[in-house]
């Protein structure tokens, strides 16, 4: 008898990796698609006959239905069952971006990313709940979050490399298609491996908190997307920040009136939770903000090409996944939280202290490897824990909207850290260059302008690590709560074994 009862536990593990390999490919088409089209957007514009003001759309529209939609997706998810929601929104997505490569003009691609971004913001939570309820055990749970959190974290400077070689090698057009044959992988994957959590009856989607959360969202990111373009005094700037602060407030204070909320706020009661809901707001910002200035840097004055542009920025994300994967994951079992987190975001803030001390002479070498280096290992030692820790002790229905609000946490933090380091920027280089002429003295101030705006960056990662040792008071020893639990073995577990 004992034989067989190995084999017989056997099959759900391998099963549950087998899973993991389908909801880590989905997460990475998301979160390729927030850059893969940014260094082909000269190709994209030229293509579609897009002006210069309007080329924003194809990143914002992608950004701002994505982060504007994900509560109300997580919720989705809940009625639908998980399994099921996730497939709609792979098959939604793909169909999106081949539409969006084959778009002849403007109009139909920034359609196509709008739709891109409402898909996604069902598929993000959808994945991030089924992780959560799939690996219970701590060990196997420690492993799996690594693995999606190398992948949450490194898919934006993956997606500046691969838009780099796809632009280079081929056509700006496979940004789009190459969602293609991975959605057709997922959803093949999906059917066979995935869990099929039952969708949760008697549920209704809170309507009017659907219209507060993604009206405040949308206006928020808008807002600091159209402050690096029109300046924080600018009417339009001031009219939508105006309105997100009314907007949130009003969505949270309906939140508690309502009977099914989009976000109970019981999800918040935990200090450990929402400690991690900030920290990986507060990281968001200052990892993408290095993005954005790093690829300024490289390929705007040093003149890089996209691809090597693309190749550059590799070693953060490789830090990142080998810390994450092979240190994180065990230490993460044996130390509180904060042990970790702590000092995996003052290790961030170094990095980027460390690119504010650009200068026109700076070398690849000299500042910004070490900087990449430093800053991967620090977000390695972070993004794990803060989701692990963010899904633990869930109850079962809460799972989806705590899985959308982690997806927030990345998608607003990421969106702001963009617009606010580049507004930074660019101000920093329009009062430096009063008084001053020629191209030589454009440059320099352009360097100025991107080195106090990683300075700025390093001090909001430092204020994410005051408020990780402040807030978290947990350890990942223990098992998540039995009501997180679901059954391991699923209709499709044996033959995911034999695969």
């Amino acid at each position: 008898m004992s034989q067989p009862t190995a084999a017989s536990d056997e099959r759900p593990v391998r099963y549950r990796w087998w899973a993991l390999a389908v909801i880590g490919l989905a997460q990475l088409m998301v979160v390729l698609d927030t850059t893969i089209v940014n260094i082909a957007m000269p190709w994209a514009q030229q293509a579609t006959g897009m002006s210069d003001t309007d080329r924003q759309w194809v990143v914002t529209a992608y950004t701002l239905a994505f982060g504007g939609l994900l509560l109300t997706g997580g919720r989705i998810g809940d009625l639908l069952g998980r399994r099921r929601a996730f497939v709609f929104a792979v098959v939604g997505f793909t169909i999106a971006s081949a539409v969006g490569g084959a778009a002849p003009n403007a109009a139909v691609l920034v359609g196509s990313r709008v739709a891109q971004g409402v898909f996604a913001a069902v598929l993000m939570p959808a994945t991030l709940a089924m992780l959560a309820t799939t690996f219970t055990e701590p060990r196997e749970r420690a492993k799996a979050f690594g693995v999606f959190s190398s992948v949450a974290s490194a898919g934006g400077a993956l997606g500046l490399l691969a838009g780099g070689m796809i632009t280079q090698w081929l056509d700006w057009r496979w940004c789009l298609y190459v969602n293609v044959p991975i959605g057709v992988l997922v959803v093949i994957g999906a059917r066979m491996l995935l869990p099929n959590v039952p969708a949760q009856r008697g549920v209704r989607v809170d309507l009017i908190g659907a219209l507060l959360s993604a009206g405040g969202m949308v206006a928020l990111v808008y807002g600091f997307g159209q402050a690096a373009d029109d300046g924080w005094s600018s009417g339009r700037v001031i009219g939508l920040l105006v309105a997100a602060a009314v907007l949130i407030p009003a969505f949270a204070y309906s939140q508690a009136r309502v009977k099914d909320p989009l976000l109970p706020l019981r999800v918040l009661a935990d200090r450990n939770r929402v400690g991690s809901f900030l920290t990986i707001a507060l990281t968001m910002i200052g990892m993408y903000g290095l993005f954005l200035i790093l690829t300024y840097q490289l390929q705007g004055v040093m003149h890089y090409s996209p691809l090597k542009a693309g190749l550059a920025i590799l070693p953060a994300p490789v830090s990142t996944v080998l810390v994450a994967t092979q240190a994180t994951t065990r230490l993460m079992l044996r130390v509180p939280v904060r042990v970790l987190v702590v000092p995996g975001l003052v290790l961030a803030s170094l990095g980027l202290f460390n690119l504010g001390r650009l200068t026109l002479d700076s070398s690849y070498a000299g500042v910004m490897l070490p900087t990449q280096i430093v800053l991967g290992v620090g977000l390695g030692l972070v993004m794990a824990p803060c989701v692990n820790v963010a899904t633990s002790s869930v109850q079962l229905k809460d799972m989806g909207v705590v899985s959308a609000f982690v997806s927030t946490s990345q998608q607003v933090g990421g969106s702001i850290g963009t617009a606010l380091l580049n507004t930074i920027a660019t101000t920093v280089t329009a009062s430096a260059l009063v008084g001053a002429d020629g191209a030589a003295a454009v440059t320099e101030a352009t360097v100025h302008g991107y080195a106090v705006a990683s300075r700025w960056a390093g001090g909001i990662v430092l204020a994410a690590a005051v408020a990780a040792a402040l807030l978290f008071n947990t350890s990942l020893r223990k098992p998540p709560a039995p009501a997180e639990r679901t059954p391991a073995r699923t209709p499709g577990a044996d033959a995911a074994a034999k695969i």
